[in-house]
């Protein structure tokens, strides 16, 4: 597990409904490529018709008959814990059967409201339908679990958030500055296109180290990369995956923002067996913050 990402800001609140597509990719270097994936997990993927009347994933910790209940909400910041939660069904009864998506039948992302940390973590599963997830969240605060999935026999998945608070000393830092590149563990990443609202445009990802173009970035479940959207203010969330299967450096995705605001992009990509996440702060007119001076940290993960 990588050490938690450094970056940040959120606040609470609920916003206006919108839809959000994004794609990324990640590169393989030897074997057959992974197909390219057209449509993610709940939420994601090219949206159909009417999609823009409905809530993007993430904010409902109920919908369409499934409820996310964890069952312990408080925890201590920096100390251990076993997270645990279960998927109720429309008969309120626990659900023990799901689809693979992605090589896992659920994912689990954990990030507090200012954004300074982000955990992608895949739970295991008991049988009588309790998820459970080891992990630690280093600081105080409130945080939004993400559970992302598709029941057996459900025509499209769905992601339902909840939160969890954390005691400890709280310290509340603003959205994190990035500009067009970041580094993580030595890994140069930089960011191309712009988030433009309510106009699909084309972003890219180019992946380097030492001053060399990465092209031999290996596969991260079943794709060549993930990248999760959460929009400032409200933590919505989308999670996508490739339009590419290009081995890199450049990975390319799409994305529509049709609301004006801030969004922070995780990115999550594997080179030397070691999964490593890139983040950057960007607004939908195409702006980004200065360039940090530091080294960014990366993101934890759960294989």
């Amino acid at each position: 597990m990588n050490t938690p990402l450094r970056i940040t800001v959120f606040a609470a609140g609920l916003a206006a409904a919108f839809g959000l597509a994004l794609g990324v990719g990640h590169a393989t270097g030897s074997g057959p490529s992974p197909k390219p994936a057209t449509a993610g997990h709940g939420g994601h993927g090219e949206e159909p018709a009417g999609a823009a009347e409905h809530l993007p994933g993430g904010l409902q910790v109920s919908e369409r008959g499934y409820t996310l209940s964890v069952e312990n909400p408080f925890v201590t910041a920096g100390s251990p814990t076993d997270l645990r939660f279960r998927i109720l069904g429309t008969d309120g009864k626990p659900v023990t059967a799901y689809q693979q998506q992605h090589e896992k039948e659920l994912h689990l992302i954990v990030a507090p409201r200012d954004l300074s940390t982000f955990q992608h973590l895949h739970p295991t599963l008991s049988a009588d339908g309790t998820w459970s997830a080891p992990t630690a969240v280093p600081a105080a605060g409130e945080y939004r679990v993400f559970a992302d999935f598709t029941p057996a026999g459900a025509a499209e998945g769905l992601t339902l958030g909840a939160d969890l608070h954390a005691a400890g000393d709280l310290r509340p830092a603003p959205l994190p500055e990035t500009g067009r590149t970041v580094t993580v563990d030595g890994y140069t990443v930089t960011l191309g296109g712009d988030l433009t609202p309510g106009r699909s445009g084309k972003l890219t990802l180019s992946v380097s180290k030492d001053g060399r173009p990465v092209t031999d970035l290996q596969p991260y479940l079943g794709a060549y990369g993930h990248l999760v959207a959460l929009r400032a203010g409200d933590l919505a969330y989308l999670h996508v995956h490739p339009d590419t299967t290009a081995p890199g450096p450049e990975i390319g995705f799409t994305t529509t923002a049709p609301s004006a605001g801030s969004y922070r992009l995780f990115l999550d990509f594997k080179h030397q067996d070691t999964v490593r996440t890139a983040a950057f702060t960007v607004t939908t007119d195409g702006s980004t913050a200065p360039v940090p001076t530091t080294e960014e940290p990366a993101g934890d993960h759960q294989h």
